[in-house]
């Protein structure tokens, strides 16, 4: 067995399911971890990867064959290892193509932190699938194990129409915010003719999620080159469906940051940015976008993030430039930063 050491529970708790299954499946699909995919590959399987986070997906063995969920997988037994999401959409959307793409011998070992996990994850697992259990807790984990696939049609992307903004907005199951507008993005809104005054010629959505700040940049700025990127696939694919539904150009890119774009080279960032990775609160990343956009942005560009107000992160902004507060609800403080 590869996992040892100072090993993540969950996941040896998922290989250690797996191998009291006895089931030698000579393919293996993980989800979400790029662990269980190196596990899986070091036993000589045929080892197949999906990851919703770009980072995660970079940490996967080569060798290892990487899917996202429009493919199909194969038509014969599989194991398959995941993590648990943290959204119950998120579940569902994976358990429905794991269902529609594999096979009736299909086994699945999913494991998360008890104190992430709900009976509502047993229910989501029983849509897809005939038999579902749930394993002893060991270390504060615990593993949900699924069985007998019953295909159905595909349930996602889901969209919904706004009429206060007249966006209709296009969600995956992880997309953040779903198909709505979350509270933070909505006092963001509120300052959009300042955003979009004198924009100069390249503005970019940075964690684009489902693409509601892209899609009405895109349809106030016609003239202006418009993009979005996000770490995450269900971002990616959601923000270039809400384009799409409403008939605006944006240009989406699936990456960390701001790596796409050259020094000095953009006008506008608009941001509201995350301060989760996965279950764990953590803001490194979101502080990493941060140093990036000073190294993209041109001198006197425009930096605009939205963010949870208890997050001390103006002194961050104020290394970008000059910044000030714009406005600020109970919750969430919106700012503007110059840059140098």
């Amino acid at each position: 067995m590869r996992l040892d050491g100072d090993v993540d529970p969950v996941d040896r708790l998922i290989i250690d399911e797996w191998d009291a299954s006895g089931l030698a499946s000579g393919r293996v699909v993980t989800i979400d971890s790029p662990d269980l995919a190196a596990e899986a590959a070091s036993r000589g399987v045929e080892t197949i990867a999906f990851c919703d986070d770009l980072r995660d997906e970079r940490r996967v063995p080569p060798g290892v064959r990487l899917v996202t969920p429009d493919d199909a997988l194969v038509p014969e037994p599989s194991v398959v290892l995941m993590r648990l999401p943290k959204a119950l959409d998120a579940l569902d959307e994976m358990s429905g193509w794991l269902a529609r793409s594999t096979g009736p011998g299909t086994a699945v070992f999913a494991g998360g932190r008890v104190k992430h996990m709900t009976h509502a994850m047993n229910d989501v697992l029983a849509r897809h699938f005939t038999e579902v259990t749930a394993s002893l807790g060991r270390q504060k984990s615990r593993v949900l194990r699924a069985g007998g696939p019953m295909p159905a049609p595909p349930t996602w992307p889901r969209t919904r129409h706004h009429d206060d903004i007249d966006l209709t907005i296009s969600t995956h199951g992880a997309t953040f915010a779903g198909n709505g507008v979350d509270p933070g993005t909505r006092l963001l809104l509120g300052s959009l003719n300042e955003i979009v005054r004198d924009p100069g010629e390249h503005a970019v959505d940075l964690g684009c999620g489902n693409g509601v700040i892209a899609a009405l940049l895109a349809r106030r700025l016609p003239s202006v080159t418009v993009e979005a990127v996000d770490v995450s696939w269900s971002g990616v694919r959601a923000t270039a469906e809400t384009a799409a539904a409403n008939g605006v150009a944006v240009r989406v890119h699936r990456a960390v940051a701001l790596s796409p774009f050259a020094d000095h080279s953009l006008d506008l960032v608009v941001t509201n940015p995350p301060f989760h990775v996965g279950t764990a609160k953590e803001s490194t990343p979101t502080l990493e976008m941060f140093e990036d956009a000073a190294r993209a942005l041109r001198p006197g560009g425009r930096f605009w993030c939205v963010f949870s107000s208890h997050l001390p992160w103006t002194g961050a902004l104020a290394d970008l430039g000059p910044t000030r507060i714009i406005a600020r609800s109970p919750k969430y403080t919106l700012t503007r930063t110059i840059a140098r």
